[in-house]
Formats: C-alpha cells, sequence, structure tokens
C-alpha cells in the first residue's frame, strides 16, 4: 500500500437469509480507522445487533434532527426507522453483526397503527435493552448461520415476532412519563463506572455515586433507558466479557476479574446473556474474523 493511501472500511456478506417481511445478514465489518459515517434507511427497519465487541466509544446521532454534535452510546443493538438516516463515530476493529431489514408495513399492521418516531423514540433506540428482543435475533443469528427444515416459514415467523417486540418497544417508550428520567450527568457516571472490568457495581454504590435514593435511581432509570437497570448492568459486563474474550484473556481470569465466584457460574451467566459459552464465543467470532474478505 502507498503511504498516502487511505485504508477505508470494508463490508462482507457472510451469510443470508430472505422470507415473508424479513431480510437478515450476517455481515462482517474490518474498521481500520475511526469512522464518521451515515447510514441511510429508505424503507423497512433496519436491526443491528453486534455479536462481537463494538468499536470502543461507538456513538449515534440524528444529525438532520439533533444537529451534528449530539452523539447518545450505541448499544449492541439498535434500531433505525425507515426514513432515517443515522451517523455513526467510532473507533476501529473488527466485527460481525446480524443485520435484519424488516418490512415496515408488517410492523405496523401487527402494531395496529404506524410508529411515531420522534427524539425520544430515536434516542431510545440506539440502545435496545429488551431481553425479549435480544433473544429473538439470536435465534435468527442460529438459523441464519444452519437454516433447518422449513427455514422459510421459520425465519417468517421470527420476523412477525420481532415486528411485535419492536412495536411494543416503541408503544412502551410512548406510555413513559415525560419527566422523571435521570439527568445526562448520572447516566454518564454510570456508564463510566461499567465501563471498568471489574465487579459489578451494587445499587448501593450506583445510587451514592449520583446521590439519589436506590429507588429513584431504578425508577428514573428505567424511564431514561426502557429496561431495569440489573439487565443493563448485565448487558454491559457480558459486552466487556466479549471483548476481553476477543483479547485472548482466558474464562477462569475474566470470571474472578469481573467479580464471579467461580468460571462455572461466569460460563452460565455468559452463555444465559449471549446464546453460547465463552469457548464456543470465542471459536464461532474468532473464525469469522479471520475468514477473508470476499471469501
Amino acid at each position: 500500500m502507498m503511504p498516502d493511501e487511505v485504508q477505508r472500511p470494508s463490508m462482507s456478506v457472510d451469510a443470508r437469509l430472505e422470507s415473508d417481511g424479513i431480510c437478515a445478514q450476517l455481515v462482517r465489518f474490518d474498521i481500520p480507522t475511526p469512522t464518521d459515517t451515515r447510514h441511510a434507511v429508505a424503507e423497512g427497519y433496519h436491526v443491528n445487533m453486534c455479536l462481537t465487541p463494538r468499536p470502543l466509544q461507538s456513538r449515534g446521532g440524528y444529525r438532520h434532527r439533533w444537529g451534528p454534535h449530539r452523539l447518545e452510546r450505541l448499544g449492541d443493538i439498535f434500531v433505525i426507522p425507515p426514513g432515517e438516516e443515522l451517523s455513526i463515530k467510532g473507533g476501529t476493529g473488527r466485527q460481525v453483526s446480524l443485520i435484519c431489514t424488516i418490512d415496515a408495513a408488517l410492523v405496523h399492521d401487527l402494531a395496529g397503527q404506524s410508529l411515531s418516531w420522534d427524539d425520544a423514540h430515536l434516542a431510545a433506540a440506539l440502545d435496545i435493552g429488551s431481553a425479549q428482543i435480544r433473544a429473538l435475533l439470536f435465534r435468527i443469528t442460529s438459523e441464519v448461520r444452519h437454516p433447518g427444515l422449513a427455514w422459510q416459514k421459520m425465519l417468517a415467523l421470527l420476523g412477525s415476532q420481532l415486528a411485535i417486540e419492536l412495536a411494543r418497544h416503541c408503544l412502551e417508550v410512548a406510555e413513559r412519563p415525560v419527566t422523571g428520567g435521570l439527568s445526562g450527568w448520572r447516566l454518564r457516571l454510570i456508564d463510566e463506572r461499567l465501563a471498568d472490568y471489574s465487579a459489578a457495581p451494587s445499587l448501593e454504590e450506583l445510587a451514592r455515586l449520583c446521590s439519589l435514593s436506590i429507588r429513584q435511581l431504578t425508577r428514573g432509570f428505567r424511564v431514561s433507558r426502557a429496561c431495569s437497570i440489573g439487565d443493563y448492568i448485565e448487558q454491559r459486563r457480558m459486552e466487556a466479557a466479549k471483548r476481553l474474550l476477543m483479547d485472548g484473556e482466558s474464562v477462569k481470569t475474566i470470571a474472578f476479574s469481573m467479580g464471579f465466584a467461580s468460571p462455572s457460574s461466569f460460563t452460565f451467566a455468559f452463555r444465559r446473556a449471549v446464546g453460547a459459552s465463552p469457548s464456543t464465543f470465542r471459536q464461532r467470532q474468532g473464525r469469522a474474523l479471520e475468514q477473508p474478505v470476499g471469501s
């Protein structure tokens, strides 16, 4: 490569299935330099779940609505509604994601109405903590990797379930109180504490950090992030565990450094959250990341 040649991000589709109302793909990204990209969605709902650790400091924002300076943390699951354009900034790395496109008409028909995507809904969709949506996406990932008997019907059924859960998530955000959430600085303090790979903080510790009672903390957090603080802590811990596994740390080392009583208790929690054991996750994602682009 010439010294002044710019390394550009590359993308490769490893597997793809399509059925009524849904298209699901396993996509591999190689990101050699920090990125500032835009992702426009003309039709359908774009659902993205990162199966490997997302690059550090990944953030997203809707410039045409929020301006260029507002960027929110991008979770391992995010949704872009039809007709929207998401700007993403992040660091370097390689990742594998499940990307599903769900027919907007399917979502709206099952919801019984067209969904409204104001600023609150768009912000909530950048970091989705729904355990139901997560479980469905893992099930779709498994089907895309290894299509089974009547996979077309199975994928269509899973797509319909995902459409329902997306509608429920959106309507739940609409029903949340306008006020009562945590301030931005408190949410940042919580995220900074969870960025530490040590043992998970207790509710008492986070409440002290935010100068709130436990009740105020738990209620305000659910209003702000549309999931319980316990579920959020577990998700962030498993994101950290994925990163450590891909860095080559042993299961035993990760378990004790993160405060688990034993490697087996860590393995149980990881399997419950990720859908695979730590060793299976490392082998599977390591093979995906090592596969040459375009092969």
